[in-house]
């Protein structure tokens, strides 16, 4: 049996393999919205004012107390969302918070169970922000404040 009828199979899977993961990619590349409850006063946020919250390097944004900042569970939308934040991949960002953490600098973002959770919860405290996929910029009840993509 030539060595060409053996790899057959194997090349064509390889093959299907790299269109499927082709066509998935820009899936996982939609533009992420940083959002607010329209009622909140929260009126606006900087990419610099997004980031240094996301960080935990601030807790406020002026007089406006403190805010609730709320993470997606792990997965593609927060993975991208940090990265197209802050240039960090998943593990540089686990890295990043256990040494916040270990060292008593700050705490981490509220984890919500999924997109809808998190949606609850920014109309439930007008002081809270979450990322949510770009589907939720159309939401009448939510106020995007910044655009990532």
């Amino acid at each position: 049996m030539s060595s060409s009828k053996r790899h057959g199979p194997l090349r064509r899977w390889i093959a299907l393999a790299s269109i499927l993961l082709m066509l998935a990619a820009p899936a996982v590349r939609a533009e992420i919205v940083l959002v607010t409850a329209m009622d909140s006063a929260i009126e606006a946020l900087s990419r610099d004012e997004a980031e240094q919250l996301y960080l935990g390097r601030r807790a406020t944004l002026s007089a406006r107390g403190a805010l609730i900042l709320l993470d997606l569970p792990s997965g593609p939308v927060r993975d991208q969302f940090y990265r197209l934040l802050t240039g960090k991949n998943p593990s540089q960002i686990r890295a990043y918070w256990s040494r916040m953490v270990f060292t008593g600098r700050a705490l981490p973002p509220t984890e919500s169970a999924d997109a809808s959770d998190a949606h609850r919860i920014l109309l439930e405290n007008p002081n809270a922000i979450a990322y949510l996929p770009a589907t939720y910029a159309e939401d009448p009840s939510l106020r995007v404040l910044l655009r990532l993509e």
